[in-house]
C-alpha cells in the first residue's frame, strides 16, 4: 500500500477502532409493557434506556424487562437511586442507605449498567446541597464506608455501584474520583460520568474539552454510564452556569462523544433533565448531529 493510500484509509480504520455509542433517555410512551416499552426505545433511535418502573420482589417483571430490552439489543443503562447517604438527621441517613443498597440489588436483578448516587451531602435540608463539610476527609471516609456497605450488601454480579460528580461536593472531579475508586477498593465500584456535574469553574467551562479527555483519560477504564446535558453561562456578577437542552450551551460534544467511542465497553450516553419530548428530540437531533461530524457511530 502506497503512503497516499495509508493517509487516505487513517479516517476509515480510525473509525474502525471506535466503538458505536449506545444513546438513550426517558420515553413518554403510556404503557407497562416491557416489550411496547423496548420497542419505544428502538423507535425512537435509542439503544439503552433507563430502568422501568419494577419492585425487587416482582421477579417475573424483572425477568420479562431483561428478555423484552434484550430482544431490542437495549440495554438498561443504570438504575437511579438519588437518596442522601450522608443525611445529617442518623434516621434518615440509615433509611436511606437501605433504600440505595435495594437499588443497587434492583440493578444486578434487572441486568443494569449501573446503579447510580451522588455521594450525597451534610446540607440539613437539601440532599444535594453545598456545606464546608462535603470537601473534607470526613465526607470522604463517610462516603468510602457507604459505598463499600452498599456492594458488601448486595455483592452484584451484573452491575456496578456507582457516583456522581458533584461540583461542590466530593467527588468532584477526575482525581478526586480516583482517590474514591482507590479508597473504596472494591471490583463492583465503578464511574457514572457526568461531565456537567464536574464544570465547576471557568477554567473547566472554557476549556470544557480538556476536562472531558481529562476525566475519560483518568476514568475511562470504570465507566459504566454517563449523563447527556449542557452548560451555558448566565452572565451575573458572580459565576452561574444553568443546564440546557444539547446545543443550547458550550460543551464539546465532538470531545465528549470520540472520548465515549474509545471506551472497552460501550458505556450509555443517557440524556436528562429535560422538561418534555419536544426537548429530549431536540437534544438528541443535536448529539446525532456532532457524532455525524465526529464520525461515531450509533448502536
Amino acid at each position: 500500500m502506497t503512503r497516499r493510500h495509508l493517509l487516505m484509509s487513517a479516517p476509515l480504520l480510525a473509525a474502525a477502532a471506535s466503538r458505536p455509542v449506545r444513546l438513550g433517555g426517558p420515553i413518554y410512551l403510556k404503557s407497562a409493557d416491557p416489550r411496547d416499552l423496548a420497542r419505544e426505545h428502538r423507535r425512537l433511535g435509542y439503544s439503552a434506556a433507563y430502568c422501568p418502573a419494577v419492585t425487587n420482589n416482582d421477579t417475573e417483571r424483572i425477568r420479562a424487562i431483561r428478555g423484552a430490552f434484550q430482544a431490542e439489543n437495549v440495554v438498561i443503562a443504570e438504575v437511579g437511586a438519588w437518596k442522601n447517604m450522608l443525611d445529617p438527621d442518623p434516621q434518615k441517613r440509615k433509611e436511606n442507605l437501605a433504600y440505595v443498597t435495594e437499588r443497587c440489588a434492583l440493578a444486578d436483578m434487572v441486568g443494569a449498567r449501573c446503579c447510580v448516587d451522588i455521594a450525597g451531602s451534610f446540607h440539613p435540608t437539601v440532599w444535594y446541597g453545598p456545606h464546608p463539610k462535603n470537601l473534607s476527609k470526613e465526607f470522604l471516609d463517610a462516603t468510602v464506608e457507604n459505598c463499600r456497605h452498599v456492594i458488601d450488601a448486595v455483592k452484584p454480579v451484573r452491575t456496578v455501584f456507582t457516583i456522581e460528580m458533584m461540583g461542590w461536593n466530593l467527588p468532584n472531579g477526575p482525581d478526586s474520583y480516583l482517590k474514591l475508586i482507590r479508597a473504596v477498593d472494591r471490583k463492583a465500584f465503578g464511574v457514572h460520568m457526568d461531565v456537567c456535574n464536574g464544570i465547576n469553574s471557568p477554567e473547566r467551562f472554557y476549556g470544557n474539552a480538556d476536562f472531558i479527555r481529562e476525566c475519560f483519560s483518568k476514568l475511562g477504564r470504570w465507566i459504566a454510564s454517563c449523563h447527556a446535558k449542557d452548560l451555558q453561562w448566565i452572565p451575573e456578577m458572580n459565576v452561574h452556569f444553568v443546564e440546557v437542552i444539547p446545543g443550547r450551551g458550550e460543551l464539546d460534544y465532538i470531545a465528549y462523544l470520540t472520548e465515549l467511542s474509545k471506551l472497552p465497553v460501550d458505556a450509555p450516553l443517557m440524556l436528562e433533565h429535560l422538561k418534555a419530548a419536544e426537548e429530549y428530540d431536540e437534544g438528541k437531533r443535536y448529539i446525532q448531529k456532532k457524532a455525524a461530524e465526529a464520525g461515531v457511530s450509533f448502536a
